[in-house]
């Protein structure tokens, strides 16, 4: 797909084939066009990712290209796995400015201080000073998530900052972003975008609050796990929130049932990730002692993603390019409730280009089982 103007020119594409020499040059067919300002990619770990570094290296050149490995990709052709799919970005009415942030270790000074350069750097004509956003991409098993979001967002000088975790297929060992011209861990990258053009972020979920509260007694916050809720062991007092045996807790029921906790007024969804060896609970965001958790409830998740577009399509028309980020337990959800084909119907109709991620970012949040976005309307 292709939109252009001198203000801004969006072009997006994906490729299916597993050959990483034929996957790098038809993403970069799809992508090519003068003066780039920024171009991201999303990719299955099932590729041979040394080869494909190699090829898209080849292929791109000196433009700006970043990525990351995925869960699933959220493609123009609909929610796929084992792909590549793509955007890149021109106009003379975008600035773009990129930031790595090393995370082994992870330096909160030396964060901060570049974060402040980037957000604070100078426009392209018409941008007001606070109109732009950061979009982050980040190592989703470096578990750094709250540590960085929290850095980076207080020192954007008031944008929002949205983004999402990489992932590896659901295989939980590595994770992967795309960064000069090779794939590495324990990185996130940051972007920031400066620009009058519209455009909007936001968030959605698919949960409600319900009655139901737990208190954690016993946790390993480094280790985001629970042993502990209300003196007792924390894979029994879920099961029993829950209403179902031990025995029978799995991803499916995690991710039908997941906890809420409660910041500013507003609730964020907390998503367990597995049962441990040891009968702790593995959950996907910070965890610690004496947080109040809210069992959550289901809504109709394609429903709610109608509305959350309809929401952008009044404040800011057809989005031209949505920078999609969806938890990989919402792709779960849809396989399990058979309603796949239509979430990526959605996107597909909203030009969403994204991925299934291992969390998402929602300016000082690290949240689950969200979708998170950024949508570019049309040039006036």
């Amino acid at each position: 797909m292709t939109l252009a103007s001198t203000a801004l020119s969006v072009r997006t594409g994906a490729s299916v084939s597993t050959d990483p020499r034929v996957a790098a040059q038809e993403l970069f067919a799809a992508l090519e066009q003068p003066d780039i300002k920024l171009a991201i990619f999303y990719c299955a770990t099932s590729h041979d990712l040394p080869a494909l570094a190699d090829a898209l290296r080849e292929r791109f050149g000196d433009t700006p290209l970043i990525g990351c490995t995925t869960a699933g990709e959220i493609t123009p052709l609909g929610y796929l796995d084992g792909t590549i799919t793509g955007f890149s970005l021109a106009g003379d009415q975008v600035d773009v400015a990129t930031l790595a942030i090393p995370l082994d270790p992870f330096e909160t000074a030396r964060t901060a201080d570049a974060v402040h350069a980037i957000a604070h750097s100078s426009g392209p004509a018409g941008a007001r000073p606070a109109h732009g956003f950061g979009f982050l991409l980040i190592d989703g098993l470096a578990m750094l998530e709250e540590q960085v979001v929290s850095c980076v967002h207080q020192h954007l000088g008031g944008l929002d900052l949205i983004g999402g975790s990489a992932a590896d297929d659901t295989r939980f060992e590595n994770a992967w972003l795309y960064w000069e011209g090779r794939f590495q861990q324990q990185l996130a990258v940051l972007t920031v975008v400066r620009t009058p053009l519209p455009f909007m972020t936001f968030r959605t979920h698919h949960f409600e609050p319900t009655g139901k509260r737990l208190v954690v007694t016993g946790a390993n916050p480094a280790q985001r796990s629970v042993h502990e809720i209300e003196g007792r062991p924390a894979v029994e007092a879920y099961a029993e929130a829950v209403g179902i045996p031990v025995e029978s807790l799995s991803t499916e029921v995690f991710s039908k049932h997941p906890v809420m906790v409660r910041v500013g007024g507003q609730y964020f969804v907390r998503s367990i990730g597995k049962l441990n060896d040891d009968r702790s609970l593995q959950f996907y965001c910070a965890i610690d002692e004496g947080i109040v958790l809210t069992m959550a409830r289901e809504l109709d998740l394609v429903q709610n993603l109608e509305e959350t577009f309809a929401t952008v399509r009044a404040a800011i028309g057809d989005p031209v390019l949505v920078l999609g980020c969806d938890c990989m337990l919402r792709r779960v959800a849809t396989d399990v409730s058979g309603t796949r084909a239509r979430v990526g119907e959605i996107f597909r109709r909203h030009n969403v280009i994204g991925l299934a991620t291992y969390g998402e970012q929602f300016n000082a949040m690290h949240v689950n089982q969200t979708f998170t976005g950024i949508a570019f309307g049309a040039p006036q």
